[in-house]
């Protein structure tokens, strides 16, 4: 069955209709017909199965039949990308849900070729939302990741909730293994971490004093292996990881 968004906002399981955009491609696009089965679900870990009643012209009106709830994942990570070039910020959006990310704070480093004001700042990330929300309807994934407005690194560590484990990729001697990284965590506590950020440079890395400012806010440096991957690879890389240890 085919899936379609609809936001917290308008979540109502009383009254199910898809909005003028997702009513669109439910009737123009998919040409579904009335009868029909879909699934919707609001993001935040609700998803119904429901039968098209009618069509009106920018709404399509749901039946519920069945109501289901996915649990939030074990671990919540939140991935702090520094923005690469061309569209590879879309890929790494994209396979950040995939894998189960529960944040995603795009940032604007030193070596980030992208300038942005307020106003292209937030069309960034309407722009990321909406692909996050694509990639979800098709692979079943109930659970959005919340997309923040791109920042300096500055001011995203101002910003900061906080987190069990923090960590930088880094291709400075110091770093350690994640794998390392993460068995001294579970003997030092004496468990998993249930929020961990995890921070991603651009092509060329972070500069050693954005470095060292991620360091004075607790980030541990950790290395990737051996081979110096692309900025959407180490993204993709350190998410599956902590989520095939964590989750």
């Amino acid at each position: 069955m085919h899936r379609f968004y609809i936001s917290p906002d308008d979540w109502n399981p009383r009254e199910l209709t898809l909005g003028e955009g997702e009513a669109h491609h439910a009737r123009d696009v998919l040409r579904l017909k009335q009868g029909d089965r879909v699934v919707v679900f609001n993001g935040r870990g609700r998803e119904i199965t429901a039968e098209i009643l009618d069509f009106a012209k920018n709404e399509v009106r749901l039946r519920k039949l069945q109501e289901n709830e996915t649990p939030p994942l074990r671990c919540r990570i939140t991935l702090g990308q520094a923005i690469p070039k061309g569209k590879n910020m879309d890929l790494i959006v994209q396979k950040a849900v995939e894998i189960g990310a529960a944040e995603i704070a795009p940032l604007i480093s030193e070596r980030t070729i992208v300038d942005l004001d307020s106003k292209e700042a937030e069309q960034k990330r309407a722009k990321w939302q909406q692909i996050a929300i694509e990639a979800a309807k098709q692979c079943g994934q109930n659970w959005l990741p919340a997309i923040h407005t791109p920042r300096k690194l500055k001011d995203f560590f101002g910003q900061q909730s906080s987190h069990d484990l923090r960590l930088i990729g880094s291709l400075q001697p110091d770093a350690i293994h994640l794998k390392q990284v993460l068995a001294d965590y579970r003997e030092q506590q004496g468990g998993r971490p249930a929020r961990v950020l995890m921070m991603v440079g651009p092509e060329g890395d972070f500069t050693p004093a954005e470095l060292s400012l991620a360091k004075s806010h607790g980030c541990q440096p950790i290395t990737l292996g051996p081979i110096i991957l692309r900025v959407e690879t180490a993204a993709i890389y350190c998410l599956s990881v902590l989520s095939y240890e964590l989750m």
